[in-house]
């Protein structure tokens, strides 16, 4: 049945604002749980949970348990788009909040390896499971509060989830930077390093007074009340077909399965940036404060890149931006490791913000907008968090198949790195050619953008305001 367009509940523009701020402020204090932990992966964890390992395989070991956040993430995307599809986006990004900054705060009290032995890097893994499904579930919601509120600029005003990311990776590694810098690094390694995780709760305090205050989106309230009308006649088996996942399994698969490639070269290279390329240049010889340096700077500098970026996507479309990065990305991937193994910090440091501040924005910015444009209300929530989410196994699983080739070649040879990058890129190209472009997509409408060229169904005119 079609879904009734919210005409006469259209959003305030203050419900915008707060809309919008809550979802990057929420995004924030999530990224910085999230992302905190990639970088204690990279320069920490290997040390005090994997005491016992080599270097080279105490680092892999410690990749591996952030990539089991990765790979929780589409299980978060799945259980709460599910309930955010049926009782609304509010509710679970409350609930995504709370257990992401519960998680981040135990990570801080857990005993090390040489405390508890293989009980402290079994407890990591299930903590970081736990960050998982919480972050999984957080960028669905966060999105569609900001895009459903929106009733122009939705690349804009989306991109601010997006942007949240960088930002709280900018707030982790200072926090984590700030920490190592006022104590040795004996007394860093022993418990300095909890510091940053143990804050979680205080920016948990904040981040639930910002998000309580937005109200349920003017789109999502429209499509319950329309359901609720039809839904009494409805059978079980009927139901069960109308559930948000089975509905986007069995009816949209190509276009969820478009959207998973459409984002992957997104996140391969944001893994590889702002994860892998820290043990990276450590190993290179840098010292590990001018690492983090350049991260932090192109992190603060991809804020602006990723909102920018979005922006352009209103202007232009999608399509042509996102193609643009991937292709740009593609190249870079055979310049990166070259750079880095200069033995410059400034070259380092120029490598880092050419590719997180500039070229990844350019494939990441539009991402927002684009997801929430690809599905109708029903099932929004869901097919925007799984494609986003299992393209999200990315980042999560290059950084360890990268370590992994590392150690296997002995630390020599970057090439077939920068080809699994590459490919990435590739596929992304293709898959985005094979969408429509979604810039005029009207969220109000039961239709869901086919995967060919042309027209969007029931798209309105694209918004230039």
């Amino acid at each position: 049945m079609p879904e009734t367009p919210p005409s006469q509940t259209q959003p305030s523009q203050t419900q915008l604002r707060r809309a919008v701020s809550s979802s990057f402020i929420g995004s924030v204090i999530e990224y910085y749980d999230f992302l905190l932990y990639a970088t204690a992966s990279a320069v920490i964890f290997n040390k005090v949970f994997f005491s016992s390992l080599d270097p080279l395989a105490a680092t892999v070991a410690s990749f591996g348990t952030f990539a089991t956040g990765y790979l929780a993430r589409p299980l978060g995307g799945v259980l709460f788009g599910h309930f955010g599809d049926r009782l609304g986006r509010k509710r679970m990004l409350v609930l995504t909040m709370t257990l992401m900054g519960v998680a981040s705060f135990l990570i801080g009290l857990l005993p090390t390896y040489d405390q508890i032995g293989s009980l402290a890097p079994i407890t990591l893994v299930l903590l970081r499971i736990l960050q998982g499904i919480a972050v999984g579930g957080e960028w669905g919601g966060a999105v569609l509060m900001s895009a459903e509120h929106a009733t122009s600029r939705r690349g804009l005003w989306a991109s601010f989830t997006n942007a949240g990311a960088p930002s709280g990776m900018v707030l982790s590694t200072a926090v984590l930077t700030g920490t190592g810098a006022v104590m040795s690094e004996q007394a860093f390694l022993s418990w300095g390093w909890r510091v940053p995780f143990l804050l979680s709760i205080v920016l948990l305090a904040v981040g639930l007074f910002v998000r309580l205050r937005v109200t349920e989106t003017p789109v999502f309230e429209a499509a319950r009340d329309a359901a609720a009308r039809n839904e009494a006649a409805w059978t079980p088996a009927a139901r069960r077909r109308k559930a948000p996942l089975f509905d986007v399994l069995r009816n949209h698969p190509k276009t969820l399965l478009l959207a998973v490639g459409v984002g992957l070269s997104a996140f391969v290279a944001q893994g590889t940036l702002t994860t892998y390329l820290i043990a990276y240049g450590v190993r290179a010889g840098f010292p590990r404060q001018a690492v983090l340096n350049g991260l932090t700077l192109s992190s603060a500098l991809a804020v602006v890149g990723i909102v920018g970026c979005a922006a352009l996507s209103d202007r232009v479309g999608r399509r042509p931006v996102v193609l643009t990065g991937a292709l740009l990305m593609a190249v870079f991937g055979f310049v990166l490791f070259p750079m880095v193994n200069s033995g410059s910090t400034a070259v380092l440091t120029l490598a880092l913000v050419l590719g997180q501040s500039i070229l990844h924005p350019l494939m990441f910015g539009p991402l927002a907008a684009l997801y929430t444009e690809l599905f109708a209300t029903r099932s929004r929530y869901t097919g925007a968090s799984l494609g986003y989410q299992i393209a999200g196994l990315g980042a999560g699983l290059a950084p360890l198949l990268f370590a992994q080739l590392d150690a296997s070649s002995g630390g020599g040879g970057t090439t077939t790195t920068s080809m699994i990058i590459a490919a990435s890129c590739l596929l992304t190209v293709l898959c985005v050619l094979a969408l429509r472009e979604t810039r005029g997509q009207d969220l109000t409408s039961v239709a869901v953008v086919a995967p060919a060229s042309g027209d969007v169904p029931g798209a309105a005119k694209p918004s230039s305001a």
